[in-house]
Protein backbone atom coordinates (compact mmCIF):
# COMPACT_ATOMS: atom_id res chain seq x y z
CA UNK A 1 0.00 0.00 0.00
CA UNK A 2 0.92 3.49 -0.80
CA UNK A 3 2.40 5.19 2.21
CA UNK A 4 0.79 8.73 0.87
CA UNK A 5 -2.46 6.59 0.42
CA UNK A 6 -1.88 4.65 4.22
CA UNK A 7 -1.21 7.81 5.66
CA UNK A 8 -4.96 9.22 4.12
CA UNK A 9 -6.69 6.15 5.30
CA UNK A 10 -5.13 6.70 8.79
CA UNK A 11 -5.83 10.14 8.88
CA UNK A 12 -9.33 9.49 8.29
CA UNK A 13 -9.94 6.93 10.70
CA UNK A 14 -7.98 9.29 13.26
CA UNK A 15 -5.10 7.61 13.67
CA UNK A 16 -2.75 9.92 12.08
CA UNK A 17 -0.07 9.71 14.65
CA UNK A 18 -0.26 5.67 15.48
CA UNK A 19 3.45 5.55 13.76
CA UNK A 20 4.85 7.07 16.20
CA UNK A 21 2.89 5.03 18.62
CA UNK A 22 1.23 8.31 20.27
CA UNK A 23 -1.95 7.58 22.76
CA UNK A 24 -4.89 9.05 20.93
CA UNK A 25 -6.18 9.52 24.30
CA UNK A 26 -8.61 7.03 25.13
CA UNK A 27 -8.79 5.38 28.44
CA UNK A 28 -8.15 1.97 27.04
CA UNK A 29 -4.90 2.17 25.11
CA UNK A 30 -2.82 1.54 28.06
CA UNK A 31 0.52 2.21 29.99
CA UNK A 32 1.98 -1.36 29.12
CA UNK A 33 4.41 -2.56 26.67
CA UNK A 34 4.02 -1.64 22.08
CA UNK A 35 2.56 -4.09 20.06
CA UNK A 36 4.75 -3.37 16.45
CA UNK A 37 1.77 -3.74 13.95
CA UNK A 38 3.34 -5.10 10.71
CA UNK A 39 1.31 -5.88 7.34
CA UNK A 40 1.59 -9.00 5.85
CA UNK A 41 1.39 -7.32 2.49
CA UNK A 42 4.60 -5.63 2.52
CA UNK A 43 6.15 -6.54 5.51
CA UNK A 44 6.33 -2.99 6.98
CA UNK A 45 5.32 -1.42 10.00
CA UNK A 46 2.08 0.36 10.11
CA UNK A 47 1.68 1.29 13.64
CA UNK A 48 2.70 0.95 16.95
CA UNK A 49 -0.12 0.32 19.99
CA UNK A 50 0.18 0.57 24.13
CA UNK A 51 -1.21 -2.46 25.48
CA UNK A 52 -3.14 -2.84 28.28
CA UNK A 53 -1.48 -3.00 32.09
CA UNK A 54 -3.59 -4.67 35.05
CA UNK A 55 -4.04 -1.02 36.56
CA UNK A 56 -5.12 -0.11 33.12
CA UNK A 57 -7.48 -2.70 33.05
CA UNK A 58 -9.05 -1.91 36.30
CA UNK A 59 -9.81 1.49 34.97
CA UNK A 60 -11.30 0.22 32.06
CA UNK A 61 -13.35 -1.75 33.89
CA UNK A 62 -14.25 0.97 36.62
CA UNK A 63 -15.76 3.35 33.64
CA UNK A 64 -17.68 0.19 32.38
CA UNK A 65 -19.43 -0.57 35.72
CA UNK A 66 -19.99 3.69 35.68
CA UNK A 67 -21.46 3.43 31.95
CA UNK A 68 -23.16 0.33 32.74
CA UNK A 69 -25.78 2.22 35.22
CA UNK A 70 -26.04 4.64 33.05
CA UNK A 71 -26.84 2.88 29.34
CA UNK A 72 -29.39 -0.11 30.60
CA UNK A 73 -31.90 2.75 31.63
CA UNK A 74 -31.36 4.71 28.27
CA UNK A 75 -34.73 3.04 26.34
CA UNK A 76 -34.19 -0.11 23.93
CA UNK A 77 -34.92 1.78 20.81
CA UNK A 78 -33.00 5.14 22.11
CA UNK A 79 -30.08 2.60 22.40
CA UNK A 80 -30.65 1.50 18.75
CA UNK A 81 -30.41 5.43 17.48
CA UNK A 82 -26.80 5.30 18.73
CA UNK A 83 -26.55 1.90 16.67
CA UNK A 84 -27.81 3.73 13.53
CA UNK A 85 -25.38 6.61 14.33
CA UNK A 86 -22.76 3.86 14.42
CA UNK A 87 -23.57 2.58 11.19
CA UNK A 88 -23.80 5.78 9.39
CA UNK A 89 -20.36 6.61 10.59
CA UNK A 90 -19.56 3.32 8.77
CA UNK A 91 -20.72 4.06 6.23
CA UNK A 92 -18.45 6.92 5.82
CA UNK A 93 -15.73 5.58 6.68
CA UNK A 94 -15.98 2.53 4.58
CA UNK A 95 -12.82 2.70 2.17
CA UNK A 96 -10.66 3.68 4.37
CA UNK A 97 -11.64 1.07 7.40
CA UNK A 98 -11.74 -1.06 4.49
CA UNK A 99 -8.30 -0.40 2.98
CA UNK A 100 -6.87 -0.76 6.84
CA UNK A 101 -8.46 -4.17 7.35
CA UNK A 102 -7.43 -5.61 4.14
CA UNK A 103 -3.69 -4.09 4.76
CA UNK A 104 -3.27 -5.64 7.88
CA UNK A 105 -4.71 -8.86 8.00
CA UNK A 106 -3.63 -9.05 4.62
CA UNK A 107 -7.54 -10.00 3.01
CA UNK A 108 -8.31 -8.84 -0.54
CA UNK A 109 -9.80 -5.02 -0.67
CA UNK A 110 -12.96 -6.28 -1.35
CA UNK A 111 -13.50 -8.66 1.29
CA UNK A 112 -12.29 -5.76 3.27
CA UNK A 113 -14.95 -3.62 2.23
CA UNK A 114 -17.25 -6.46 2.82
CA UNK A 115 -16.23 -6.86 5.94
CA UNK A 116 -17.04 -3.39 6.89
CA UNK A 117 -19.91 -3.82 5.27
CA UNK A 118 -21.28 -6.55 7.59
CA UNK A 119 -20.99 -4.17 10.57
CA UNK A 120 -22.94 -1.67 9.05
CA UNK A 121 -25.73 -4.62 8.06
CA UNK A 122 -25.94 -5.91 12.15
CA UNK A 123 -26.54 -1.95 12.64
CA UNK A 124 -29.57 -2.03 10.76
CA UNK A 125 -30.34 -5.23 12.43
CA UNK A 126 -29.65 -4.53 15.76
CA UNK A 127 -31.79 -0.73 15.10
CA UNK A 128 -34.92 -2.62 14.36
CA UNK A 129 -34.00 -5.39 17.03
CA UNK A 130 -33.62 -2.46 19.69
CA UNK A 131 -37.65 -2.49 19.46
CA UNK A 132 -38.38 -6.18 19.19
CA UNK A 133 -36.61 -7.16 22.82
CA UNK A 134 -39.87 -9.16 23.47
CA UNK A 135 -41.16 -11.74 25.92
CA UNK A 136 -43.49 -13.91 26.51
CA UNK A 137 -47.36 -13.12 28.40
CA UNK A 138 -48.07 -17.33 29.61
CA UNK A 139 -51.77 -17.74 31.10
CA UNK A 140 -51.29 -18.61 35.71
CA UNK A 141 -52.64 -21.18 36.75
CA UNK A 142 -54.00 -19.05 39.96
CA UNK A 143 -57.54 -16.93 39.04
CA UNK A 144 -56.18 -13.37 38.85
CA UNK A 145 -52.84 -13.55 38.35
CA UNK A 146 -50.75 -12.25 34.96
CA UNK A 147 -47.57 -14.30 34.23
CA UNK A 148 -44.75 -13.07 31.78
CA UNK A 149 -41.25 -12.81 30.43
CA UNK A 150 -39.31 -10.15 30.31
CA UNK A 151 -35.62 -9.53 29.14
CA UNK A 152 -33.31 -6.88 31.02
CA UNK A 153 -29.41 -5.94 30.34
CA UNK A 154 -26.84 -8.30 31.55
CA UNK A 155 -23.94 -6.19 32.33
CA UNK A 156 -20.35 -6.01 30.90
CA UNK A 157 -19.95 -8.13 27.71
CA UNK A 158 -16.39 -9.25 26.88
CA UNK A 159 -15.54 -9.72 23.75
CA UNK A 160 -12.10 -11.14 22.47
CA UNK A 161 -11.72 -11.48 18.66
CA UNK A 162 -9.83 -13.35 16.42
CA UNK A 163 -7.14 -11.72 13.48
CA UNK A 164 -9.17 -13.12 10.68
CA UNK A 165 -12.14 -10.70 10.88
CA UNK A 166 -10.36 -8.22 12.96
CA UNK A 167 -13.87 -5.58 13.24
CA UNK A 168 -17.15 -7.30 11.47
CA UNK A 169 -17.01 -10.33 14.79
CA UNK A 170 -16.63 -7.60 17.43
CA UNK A 171 -19.54 -5.60 15.54
CA UNK A 172 -21.93 -9.01 15.66
CA UNK A 173 -21.36 -9.11 19.30
CA UNK A 174 -21.50 -5.19 20.14
CA UNK A 175 -24.60 -3.80 18.44
CA UNK A 176 -26.66 -6.60 20.08
CA UNK A 177 -25.49 -6.26 23.46
CA UNK A 178 -25.24 -2.05 22.69
CA UNK A 179 -29.13 -2.36 22.26
CA UNK A 180 -29.47 -4.86 24.85
CA UNK A 181 -28.25 -2.40 27.25
CA UNK A 182 -25.09 -3.96 28.15
CA UNK A 183 -21.50 -2.27 27.81
CA UNK A 184 -19.02 -3.51 25.50
CA UNK A 185 -14.92 -4.53 26.96
CA UNK A 186 -12.71 -5.88 23.73
CA UNK A 187 -9.51 -7.49 23.51
CA UNK A 188 -8.47 -7.66 19.45
CA UNK A 189 -6.21 -10.19 18.29
CA UNK A 190 -2.43 -8.72 18.93
CA UNK A 191 -2.26 -9.42 15.34
CA UNK A 192 -4.49 -6.81 13.87
CA UNK A 193 -4.43 -4.12 16.34
CA UNK A 194 -5.06 -1.12 14.56
CA UNK A 195 -8.53 -2.05 13.55
CA UNK A 196 -9.44 -2.51 17.11
CA UNK A 197 -8.40 1.18 17.76
CA UNK A 198 -10.04 2.59 14.16
CA UNK A 199 -13.27 1.05 15.82
CA UNK A 200 -13.39 2.64 19.14
CA UNK A 201 -12.24 6.18 17.72
CA UNK A 202 -15.42 5.75 15.91
CA UNK A 203 -18.04 4.91 18.43
CA UNK A 204 -15.83 7.11 20.57
CA UNK A 205 -17.17 10.29 18.60
CA UNK A 206 -20.34 8.98 18.44
CA UNK A 207 -20.88 8.35 22.23
CA UNK A 208 -19.34 11.78 22.70
CA UNK A 209 -21.72 13.72 20.66
CA UNK A 210 -24.79 12.35 22.31
CA UNK A 211 -23.24 12.72 25.59
CA UNK A 212 -22.69 9.47 26.30
CA UNK A 213 -20.19 7.80 28.30
CA UNK A 214 -17.12 6.43 27.04
CA UNK A 215 -17.37 3.66 29.00
CA UNK A 216 -20.08 1.98 26.77
CA UNK A 217 -17.40 0.97 24.62
CA UNK A 218 -13.97 0.07 25.42
CA UNK A 219 -10.61 -1.74 24.12
CA UNK A 220 -7.65 -3.64 25.97
CA UNK A 221 -5.02 -4.61 24.07
CA UNK A 222 -2.15 -7.40 24.54
CA UNK A 223 -2.02 -10.79 24.11
CA UNK A 224 -3.16 -14.09 25.61
CA UNK A 225 -2.53 -12.54 29.58
CA UNK A 226 -4.92 -9.39 28.67
CA UNK A 227 -7.67 -11.36 27.80
CA UNK A 228 -7.45 -13.41 31.17
CA UNK A 229 -7.90 -10.03 33.12
CA UNK A 230 -11.17 -10.66 31.81
CA UNK A 231 -12.38 -14.16 31.54
CA UNK A 232 -11.69 -14.82 35.74
CA UNK A 233 -13.22 -11.40 36.30
CA UNK A 234 -16.51 -12.35 37.77
CA UNK A 235 -17.89 -8.85 37.07
CA UNK A 236 -17.82 -9.70 33.50
CA UNK A 237 -21.09 -11.95 33.20
CA UNK A 238 -20.44 -12.79 29.31
CA UNK A 239 -17.42 -13.56 27.60
CA UNK A 240 -17.64 -14.16 23.82
CA UNK A 241 -14.78 -15.54 22.59
CA UNK A 242 -13.68 -16.39 18.95
CA UNK A 243 -10.59 -18.32 18.11
CA UNK A 244 -8.88 -22.28 18.01
CA UNK A 245 -10.48 -25.07 19.87
CA UNK A 246 -7.42 -24.90 21.97
CA UNK A 247 -8.21 -21.66 22.97
CA UNK A 248 -11.91 -21.98 23.15
CA UNK A 249 -11.33 -24.61 26.05
CA UNK A 250 -9.14 -22.91 28.11
CA UNK A 251 -11.74 -20.10 28.08
CA UNK A 252 -14.79 -22.26 28.52
CA UNK A 253 -13.02 -24.08 31.90
CA UNK A 254 -12.24 -20.71 33.39
CA UNK A 255 -15.10 -18.85 32.91
CA UNK A 256 -17.52 -22.13 33.92
CA UNK A 257 -15.30 -22.49 37.03
CA UNK A 258 -17.35 -18.66 38.20
CA UNK A 259 -20.53 -19.55 37.04
CA UNK A 260 -20.35 -17.17 34.09
CA UNK A 261 -21.69 -17.21 30.47
CA UNK A 262 -19.69 -18.37 27.10
CA UNK A 263 -20.49 -17.65 23.59
CA UNK A 264 -17.94 -19.80 21.83
CA UNK A 265 -17.25 -19.88 17.77
CA UNK A 266 -14.07 -21.82 17.64
CA UNK A 267 -12.68 -23.83 14.58
CA UNK A 268 -13.81 -25.15 11.81
CA UNK A 269 -13.47 -28.28 9.44
CA UNK A 270 -15.72 -27.85 6.70
CA UNK A 271 -16.77 -29.73 3.99
CA UNK A 272 -18.52 -29.48 0.27
CA UNK A 273 -20.29 -33.01 -0.78
CA UNK A 274 -20.34 -33.50 -4.60
CA UNK A 275 -22.63 -35.79 -5.27
CA UNK A 276 -23.41 -37.57 -8.62
CA UNK A 277 -26.35 -34.71 -9.43
CA UNK A 278 -24.03 -31.91 -8.66
CA UNK A 279 -24.08 -28.62 -10.99
CA UNK A 280 -20.14 -29.21 -11.50
CA UNK A 281 -19.79 -25.03 -12.70
CA UNK A 282 -21.07 -23.61 -9.28
CA UNK A 283 -19.02 -26.68 -7.35
CA UNK A 284 -16.11 -25.49 -8.60
CA UNK A 285 -17.22 -22.53 -7.63
CA UNK A 286 -18.17 -22.40 -4.28
CA UNK A 287 -14.80 -24.77 -3.55
CA UNK A 288 -12.20 -22.52 -4.95
CA UNK A 289 -13.55 -19.59 -3.10
CA UNK A 290 -14.25 -21.41 -0.47
CA UNK A 291 -10.48 -23.23 -0.37
CA UNK A 292 -8.79 -20.24 -0.92
CA UNK A 293 -10.64 -16.59 -0.40
CA UNK A 294 -8.64 -15.05 2.44
CA UNK A 295 -5.57 -17.33 2.13
CA UNK A 296 -7.96 -20.13 3.37
CA UNK A 297 -7.81 -18.30 7.05
CA UNK A 298 -11.73 -18.08 7.38
CA UNK A 299 -13.40 -20.32 10.22
CA UNK A 300 -15.55 -21.64 7.59
CA UNK A 301 -12.90 -21.83 4.68
CA UNK A 302 -13.20 -24.98 2.90
CA UNK A 303 -10.76 -27.82 4.11
CA UNK A 304 -12.44 -31.21 2.76
CA UNK A 305 -14.07 -31.69 -0.80
CA UNK A 306 -15.95 -34.79 -0.57
CA UNK A 307 -16.86 -36.00 -4.43
CA UNK A 308 -18.74 -39.26 -5.36
CA UNK A 309 -16.80 -41.47 -7.02
CA UNK A 310 -18.33 -41.66 -10.12
CA UNK A 311 -17.05 -37.04 -10.68
CA UNK A 312 -13.93 -37.47 -8.86
CA UNK A 313 -11.58 -37.66 -11.73
CA UNK A 314 -13.88 -35.01 -13.35
CA UNK A 315 -14.32 -32.44 -10.34
CA UNK A 316 -9.99 -33.18 -9.46
CA UNK A 317 -8.55 -32.06 -13.34
CA UNK A 318 -11.01 -29.17 -13.00
CA UNK A 319 -9.91 -28.14 -10.02
CA UNK A 320 -6.39 -28.68 -10.82
CA UNK A 321 -7.29 -26.58 -14.08
CA UNK A 322 -8.83 -23.68 -12.10
CA UNK A 323 -5.74 -23.23 -9.74
CA UNK A 324 -3.51 -22.84 -12.30
CA UNK A 325 -5.43 -19.66 -13.39
CA UNK A 326 -5.55 -17.97 -9.02
CA UNK A 327 -3.39 -14.89 -8.86
CA UNK A 328 -1.68 -14.57 -6.26
CA UNK A 329 -0.35 -11.01 -4.48
CA UNK A 330 -1.17 -7.55 -3.18
CA UNK A 331 -4.93 -7.98 -1.89
CA UNK A 332 -5.25 -4.20 -2.60
CA UNK A 333 -4.92 -5.13 -6.22
CA UNK A 334 -8.54 -6.49 -6.95
CA UNK A 335 -7.01 -8.45 -9.73
CA UNK A 336 -5.12 -10.41 -7.15
CA UNK A 337 -7.64 -13.85 -5.90
CA UNK A 338 -5.23 -14.64 -3.07
CA UNK A 339 -2.98 -12.32 -0.78
CA UNK A 340 -0.48 -13.67 2.25
CA UNK A 341 -1.00 -15.43 5.55
CA UNK A 342 -0.97 -13.38 8.45
CA UNK A 343 2.16 -13.81 9.63
CA UNK A 344 5.47 -16.25 9.68
CA UNK A 345 4.41 -18.37 11.86
CA UNK A 346 0.83 -18.91 9.69
CA UNK A 347 3.33 -20.09 6.64
CA UNK A 348 5.34 -22.59 8.91
CA UNK A 349 1.91 -24.68 9.94
CA UNK A 350 1.04 -24.39 6.03
CA UNK A 351 4.16 -25.87 5.35
CA UNK A 352 3.79 -28.45 8.47
CA UNK A 353 0.70 -29.52 7.10
CA UNK A 354 1.75 -30.12 3.56
CA UNK A 355 4.65 -32.26 4.74
CA UNK A 356 2.19 -34.29 7.38
CA UNK A 357 -0.12 -35.06 4.64
CA UNK A 358 2.32 -36.48 2.38
CA UNK A 359 3.79 -38.77 5.47
CA UNK A 360 0.67 -40.16 6.31
CA UNK A 361 0.29 -41.41 2.63
CA UNK A 362 -1.52 -38.67 1.00
CA UNK A 363 -0.68 -37.31 -2.40
CA UNK A 364 0.01 -33.27 -3.65
CA UNK A 365 -2.07 -32.49 -6.92
CA UNK A 366 -1.40 -28.68 -6.88
CA UNK A 367 2.03 -28.21 -4.79
CA UNK A 368 2.05 -25.47 -2.65
CA UNK A 369 5.39 -23.68 -1.55
CA UNK A 370 6.00 -20.14 -0.63
CA UNK A 371 6.25 -17.64 -2.53
CA UNK A 372 9.91 -15.13 -2.82
CA UNK A 373 11.17 -12.31 -5.01
CA UNK A 374 9.32 -9.02 -6.13
CA UNK A 375 5.71 -8.66 -4.20
CA UNK A 376 6.28 -11.18 -1.91
CA UNK A 377 8.91 -9.44 0.61
CA UNK A 378 6.76 -10.27 3.55
CA UNK A 379 7.02 -14.09 3.41
CA UNK A 380 3.83 -14.63 4.17
CA UNK A 381 2.71 -15.42 0.32
CA UNK A 382 2.18 -18.91 0.10
CA UNK A 383 0.76 -21.01 -2.91
CA UNK A 384 -2.89 -22.98 -2.35
CA UNK A 385 -2.51 -26.98 -2.15
CA UNK A 386 -4.07 -29.53 -3.03
CA UNK A 387 -4.30 -33.07 -1.33
CA UNK A 388 -5.81 -36.11 -1.87
CA UNK A 389 -6.48 -37.50 1.25
CA UNK A 390 -8.28 -39.56 3.57
CA UNK A 391 -10.94 -38.74 6.45
CA UNK A 392 -8.51 -40.30 8.77
CA UNK A 393 -5.00 -38.69 8.46
CA UNK A 394 -4.53 -37.10 11.64
CA UNK A 395 -3.87 -34.06 9.87
CA UNK A 396 -7.19 -33.90 8.46
CA UNK A 397 -8.87 -34.00 11.44
CA UNK A 398 -6.88 -30.63 12.20
CA UNK A 399 -8.05 -27.23 11.20
CA UNK A 400 -4.66 -25.69 9.60
CA UNK A 401 -5.54 -22.26 8.80
CA UNK A 402 -4.14 -21.51 5.25
CA UNK A 403 -5.28 -22.58 1.69
CA UNK A 404 -5.17 -26.22 1.97
CA UNK A 405 -7.52 -28.64 0.38
CA UNK A 406 -8.09 -32.11 1.14
CA UNK A 407 -10.16 -34.43 -1.72
CA UNK A 408 -11.92 -36.87 -0.19
CA UNK A 409 -13.63 -40.06 -2.37
CA UNK A 410 -16.92 -41.80 -1.16
CA UNK A 411 -18.85 -44.48 -2.73
CA UNK A 412 -22.81 -45.15 -3.05
CA UNK A 413 -25.90 -43.22 -1.71
CA UNK A 414 -25.19 -39.60 -0.16
CA UNK A 415 -25.19 -41.42 3.73
CA UNK A 416 -21.92 -42.42 3.23
CA UNK A 417 -20.52 -38.71 2.25
CA UNK A 418 -22.61 -37.52 5.41
CA UNK A 419 -20.61 -40.21 7.54
CA UNK A 420 -17.29 -38.52 6.26
CA UNK A 421 -18.72 -34.95 6.95
CA UNK A 422 -19.66 -35.55 10.81
CA UNK A 423 -16.49 -37.61 11.26
CA UNK A 424 -14.42 -34.58 12.87
CA UNK A 425 -14.89 -32.73 16.26
CA UNK A 426 -15.74 -29.48 14.42
CA UNK A 427 -19.12 -28.81 13.07
CA UNK A 428 -19.26 -25.29 12.23
CA UNK A 429 -20.13 -24.74 8.85
CA UNK A 430 -21.14 -27.91 5.65
CA UNK A 431 -22.86 -27.47 2.18
CA UNK A 432 -23.90 -30.24 -0.43
CA UNK A 433 -23.64 -29.42 -3.99
CA UNK A 434 -26.76 -31.13 -6.21
CA UNK A 435 -29.72 -30.73 -7.85
CA UNK A 436 -31.76 -33.94 -6.31
CA UNK A 437 -34.04 -33.13 -4.14
CA UNK A 438 -33.52 -35.79 -1.82
CA UNK A 439 -30.55 -35.84 -1.23
CA UNK A 440 -30.40 -32.14 0.15
CA UNK A 441 -33.39 -33.12 2.26
CA UNK A 442 -31.53 -35.86 3.45
CA UNK A 443 -28.87 -33.29 4.02
CA UNK A 444 -30.66 -30.71 5.73
CA UNK A 445 -32.65 -33.49 7.92
CA UNK A 446 -32.22 -34.51 11.48
CA UNK A 447 -29.73 -37.63 10.69
CA UNK A 448 -27.78 -35.05 7.86
CA UNK A 449 -24.88 -32.44 8.39
CA UNK A 450 -24.48 -32.22 12.13
CA UNK A 451 -22.96 -28.65 11.49
CA UNK A 452 -24.40 -25.42 12.68
CA UNK A 453 -24.72 -24.25 9.06
CA UNK A 454 -25.65 -26.88 6.38
CA UNK A 455 -25.98 -24.91 2.82
CA UNK A 456 -27.21 -26.36 -0.15
CA UNK A 457 -25.16 -25.55 -3.46
CA UNK A 458 -23.56 -22.78 -2.00
CA UNK A 459 -19.75 -23.30 -0.18
CA UNK A 460 -19.65 -23.15 3.14
CA UNK A 461 -18.08 -19.55 3.51
CA UNK A 462 -20.19 -16.52 3.76
CA UNK A 463 -23.02 -15.89 6.21
CA UNK A 464 -25.97 -13.29 6.07
CA UNK A 465 -26.61 -11.05 9.18
CA UNK A 466 -29.84 -12.29 9.90
CA UNK A 467 -28.92 -15.70 10.43
CA UNK A 468 -27.52 -17.13 13.57
CA UNK A 469 -23.98 -17.79 13.15
CA UNK A 470 -22.12 -20.83 15.39
CA UNK A 471 -21.41 -24.03 15.10
CA UNK A 472 -21.82 -26.96 17.01
CA UNK A 473 -19.51 -30.02 19.09
CA UNK A 474 -15.71 -28.62 19.73
CA UNK A 475 -17.02 -25.79 17.77
CA UNK A 476 -18.24 -24.24 20.90
CA UNK A 477 -21.93 -24.14 20.41
CA UNK A 478 -22.82 -20.25 20.57
CA UNK A 479 -24.20 -18.38 18.40
CA UNK A 480 -23.56 -14.86 17.47
CA UNK A 481 -25.89 -12.27 14.59
CA UNK A 482 -29.01 -12.69 13.45
CA UNK A 483 -32.14 -14.71 15.18
CA UNK A 484 -32.76 -14.74 18.03
CA UNK A 485 -28.77 -14.32 19.09
CA UNK A 486 -29.53 -11.66 21.18
CA UNK A 487 -31.25 -13.40 24.10
CA UNK A 488 -27.90 -14.68 25.17
CA UNK A 489 -26.48 -10.58 26.18
CA UNK A 490 -29.28 -10.49 28.39
CA UNK A 491 -31.28 -12.06 31.50
CA UNK A 492 -34.63 -13.44 31.63
CA UNK A 493 -37.13 -12.68 34.16
CA UNK A 494 -40.22 -14.17 34.83
CA UNK A 495 -43.09 -12.03 36.77
CA UNK A 496 -46.37 -13.07 38.45
CA UNK A 497 -48.46 -10.31 39.10
CA UNK A 498 -51.49 -11.09 41.78
CA UNK A 499 -54.37 -8.11 41.05
CA UNK A 500 -56.79 -10.06 43.61
CA UNK A 501 -57.53 -9.30 47.63
CA UNK A 502 -56.45 -13.09 48.05
CA UNK A 503 -53.16 -14.94 47.81
CA UNK A 504 -53.74 -18.24 46.33
CA UNK A 505 -50.67 -20.37 46.22
CA UNK A 506 -49.40 -22.76 42.85
CA UNK A 507 -50.56 -26.46 42.47
CA UNK A 508 -53.53 -25.70 44.76
CA UNK A 509 -51.86 -25.59 48.03
CA UNK A 510 -53.05 -24.47 51.28
CA UNK A 511 -50.96 -22.47 53.85
CA UNK A 512 -53.96 -20.56 56.07
CA UNK A 513 -53.02 -18.82 59.04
Amino acid sequence: METSKLQKSLKSLNLKDINQGTSTGTISFGNGEQIESYSPVDGKLIGKVITTTKEDYEKVIESAQKAFKIWRIVPAPQRGEIVRQFGDKLRELKQPLGELVSYEMGKSLQEGLGEVQEMIDICDFAVGLSRQLHGLTMHSERPGHRMYEQYHSLGIVGIISAFNFPVAVWSWNTALAWISGDVCVWKASEKAPLCSIACQQIIAGVLKNNNLPEGISCIINGDYKVGEFMTTDNRIPLISATGSIRMGKIVAKTVAERLGRSLLELGGNNAIIITPNADLKISIIGAVFGAVGTAGQRCTSTRRLIIHESMYEQVKNTLIDAYKQLRIGNPLDEKNHVGPLIDKDAVKMYENALKKVVEEGGKLLVEGGVLKGEGYESGCYVKPAIAEAKNTFEIVQHETFAPILYLLKYSGEVENALEIQNGVVQGLSSAIMTTNLREAEKFLSVAGSDCGIANVNIGTSGAEIGGAFGGEKETGGGRESGSDAWKIYMRRQTNTINYTTELPLAQGIKFDL
